[in-house]
């Protein structure tokens, strides 16, 4: 039931908000050089890695690094907007389209993210389809403390079901949580 809700809601999401991605894309390239979207490796359900495609917020030739890492200085005015409104995760319904990840879920990691990686695998975590939002963000825990990131995607996954991923989607869409902060 939670694949055909992804499939369904993303192949939605994409017929409805295509324009606004499109828009958004013109308007990054015109606001700072470079791309407008984003292609990041990470790394999925089995471990399995896949290209995370975001609307780009940071300033071309930024490292690939987990955003608590990167400088705020590399952060764009857009993407600075970008980010507070999260609509920089709307591509990733392609993601979910594709059935490489969810709505909802745990929050899909960089392979360079060691520690992170060690305790999801711990934990079991890698079980579940990575997605665009999750009780962790919702929480406000970022990817800065992997022990606690992966505590609280365990609990999600014991206790998961579809209301609750509902409920989940819906304190996303009403601002909770802060996201990915970034190194100062």
């Amino acid at each position: 039931m939670k694949r055909l809700f992804d499939f369904t809601v993303s192949a939605a999401g994409l017929l409805l908000f295509g324009w606004l991605i499109l828009v958004l894309v013109i308007a990054i390239r015109l606001s700072s050089p470079g791309p407008g979207l984003f292609l990041q490796e990470r790394v999925g359900r089995g471990q399995q890695r896949f290209r995370c495609c975001k609307l780009r917020t940071m300033a071309e030739g930024t490292p690939h690094v987990a955003t608590h890492h990167a400088q705020a200085a590399s952060i764009t005015r857009l993407g600075r907007w970008l980010r507070r409104v999260k609509l920089d995760e709307l591509p990733q319904l392609w993601n979910v389209l594709k059935g490489e990840m969810s709505l909802v879920g745990p929050r899909p990691c960089l392979p360079v993210q060691a520690e992170l990686i060690a305790a999801r695998e711990r934990r079991g975590v890698f079980a579940l389809r990575p997605g665009i939002t999750g009780r962790a963000q919702v929480l406000g825990v970022d990817m800065s403390d992997p022990e606690r990131l992966a505590r609280i995607d365990a609990e999600y996954a014991a206790s998961r079901s579809f209301a609750g991923d509902l409920r989940l989607l819906v304190q996303t869409f009403i601002g909770a949580g802060r996201g990915d902060r970034v190194a100062l």
